[in-house]
C-alpha cells in the first residue's frame, strides 16, 4: 500500500484482533441433546404462547444485565423451582443480556467487556456468554437476551429462547435484517420516544425474505439469504410520555398491530418508562397488567421484570472488589424475594384462566 493510499483508511483504527470462529467455539463449549431439546422445547412453547395456542403468560425476569458468573448461576438456580412452581399458568424465561446498547458511553457488557476493566477481552466474553448460557439451560431454564452485535448470534444464538430488539436499536435496517434470519422469536421495543410504528415496521420488515452481510459458522464473512421470521411481537416499555401498560394504550397498540395485518398480541415491560425509571414501581405495572390479563385481555402474552439477586444498582469503579454480590451494575432492579412474591401474587391471581393447552 502506498503512502497516499495509507491516507485514505483506518486513519482511526488502532489495531484489530482475530475471534476465534463460531464452529470452534461451539465445540468447545458444546450444547449437549438434552440441552438441544431443552431449548427446542421452550421455543416451541413460546411460539405457541405468541400465536394463542397456549394460555399461559411468559414471564421474563431476571438482570438487567449479567456482569458476574456466580451471581447469574446463584439467580438462576433460585429461579429455576420457582418456574417449577408456576409452569401450569406461567412460563418463566430468565433475563441473560449481556450486550448493552449506550446512548453515550458506559460498559457495554459482559461480551465487549468481560474483566469489567476496559480490556475489551471478547473471546473471552464470548466464551464466558456462552458457558452461562449452557448453566442456564442446565438450570432447567429457558433464556432471553437482547440482541446487539449482528455477529453475536452465530456464537450464542443456539442457547436462547426468545430474542429482543432494543428500542434504540429496532429502526435499524441492520437488526431487522438480522432478526429475519434468527431462530428463535424476536421482541421489538417501542421506540425511546413511545412510538409503537417503529417497533410495528420492524415487525413487519423482519417477516421478509433478506439479503445481507454477516459471518457464517467458520467466521468468514459472507452474504446470509434469510427466509423471515413471521415470530416477531411488539414489546412495550414506554415512552417520554411516559408508561404505556394502561388498558387504554394496550387497546391502541392491538388496534395498530390489527391495522398491519399483525397478530394482536404483546409483551410489556415493566421496567424503562413503564416504572418510569424508578426499579421499586415495576411492581405496579406488574400487579396491573396481570389484572388486566386475568379480565380477559388476551392480547398480553408476557410481561418482562428486571430483577436481580438483591435490589438497587450500584457504580462500576475502578476498585472491582468493590462491587456487592448480587447488585445491579446497569439499571436498578428489583431483589429476587419481590420477584417471588410478585410471580406467586400473579399466580394466584390468573388462577384457571391461563391453564396450558397440551
Amino acid at each position: 500500500m502506498t503512502e497516499q493510499q495509507h491516507l485514505l483508511q483506518d486513519l482511526n483504527i488502532q489495531g484489530t484482533t482475530s475471534l476465534t470462529s463460531p464452529v470452534e467455539l461451539k465445540q468447545e463449549v458444546a450444547l449437549s441433546d438434552e440441552g438441544a431439546e431443552s431449548v427446542y422445547q421452550s421455543r416451541e412453547a413460546a411460539k405457541a404462547i405468541l400465536r394463542g395456542e397456549d394460555r399461559r403468560v411468559i414471564a421474563i425476569v431476571g438482570p438487567c444485565s449479567i456482569h458476574n458468573r456466580d451471581a447469574a448461576i446463584e439467580y438462576a438456580e433460585k429461579l429455576g423451582p420457582l418456574a417449577e412452581k408456576v409452569n401450569d399458568r406461567i412460563v418463566v424465561v430468565m433475563r441473560v443480556y449481556f450486550e448493552k446498547p449506550r446512548t453515550t458511553v458506559g460498559w457495554k457488557g459482559l461480551i465487549n467487556d468481560p474483566h469489567l476493566d476496559g480490556t475489551f477481552d471478547m473471546s473471552g466474553g464470548l466464551r464466558l456468554a456462552r458457558e452461562i448460557l449452557l448453566d442456564v439451560t442446565k438450570a432447567g431454564l429457558p433464556a432471553a437476551t437482547e440482541m446487539l452485535e449482528p455477529i453475536t448470534p452465530q456464537y450464542i444464538a443456539d442457547l436462547v429462547t426468545l430474542a429482543s430488539i432494543g428500542a434504540r436499536t429496532t429502526e435499524s435496517p441492520t437488526h431487522r435484517q438480522m432478526a429475519s434470519g434468527l431462530s428463535m422469536p424476536v421482541g421489538f421495543k417501542n421506540s425511546t420516544e413511545g412510538s409503537l410504528e417503529v417497533a410495528i415496521n420492524a415487525m413487519e420488515a423482519a417477516r421478509a425474505e433478506h439479503t445481507f452481510l454477516g459471518i457464517d459458522n467458520d467466521g468468514k464473512t459472507c452474504m446470509v439469504n434469510t427466509r423471515g421470521n413471521d415470530m416477531g411481537h411488539l414489546i412495550l416499555r414506554g415512552g417520554r410520555n411516559g408508561p404505556n401498560y394502561d388498558a387504554e394504550s394496550l387497546a391502541k397498540a392491538s388496534e395498530m398491530l390489527a391495522a398491519a395485518n399483525l397478530p394482536s398480541r404483546f409483551v410489556v415491560d415493566c421496567s424503562h418508562a413503564n416504572s418510569n425509571k424508578d426499579y421499586a414501581k415495576q411492581s405496579i405495572a406488574w400487579n396491573d397488567v396481570m389484572s388486566q390479563r386475568a379480565a380477559g385481555n388476551d392480547t398480553i402474552v408476557g410481561l418482562m421484570l428486571e430483577s436481580n439477586l438483591n435490589p438497587g444498582k450500584q457504580s462500576l469503579g475502578k476498585d472491582l472488589s468493590a462491587l456487592k454480590h448480587g447488585i445491579s451494575i446497569t439499571d436498578g432492579c428489583i431483589s429476587f424475594d419481590e420477584t417471588e412474591e410478585l410471580l406467586l401474587g400473579a399466580y394466584a391471581t390468573l388462577e384457571a384462566t391461563t391453564a396450558a393447552v397440551g
